[in-house]
């Protein structure tokens, strides 16, 4: 079933690579939406596509780039899509 997933990552995770190598795992799994930095240093991730992928790229998250150390994550999950046609960073 394709859903909608907000995913807000915590931690070290902007100037580390972070929005592009989500962009990366993203398209990896054929997902669309976008990756931006919040002015609370955390990262916010919209990806909508197939649920077991959006779970895939979850787990990525609470990993991140090599660079990256992620303390926690939030994810809510919607059925309103958006439709978004790519995998953009903001």
């Amino acid at each position: 079933m394709v859903k909608l997933a907000t995913i807000k990552v915590y931690g070290e995770v902007q100037g580390v690579f972070f929005r592009e190598s989500a962009r990366q795992e993203a398209l990896k799994l054929g997902l669309n939406g976008f990756a931006r930095n919040e002015p609370d240093g955390a990262v916010c991730i919209e990806a909508e596509g197939n649920e077991e992928n959006l779970k895939k790229l979850i787990d990525w998250c609470r990993r991140g780039p090599e660079m990256a150390k992620v303390t926690k994550i939030e994810v809510e999950y919607s059925d309103e899509l958006k439709f978004y046609k790519d995998f953009e960073i903001a």
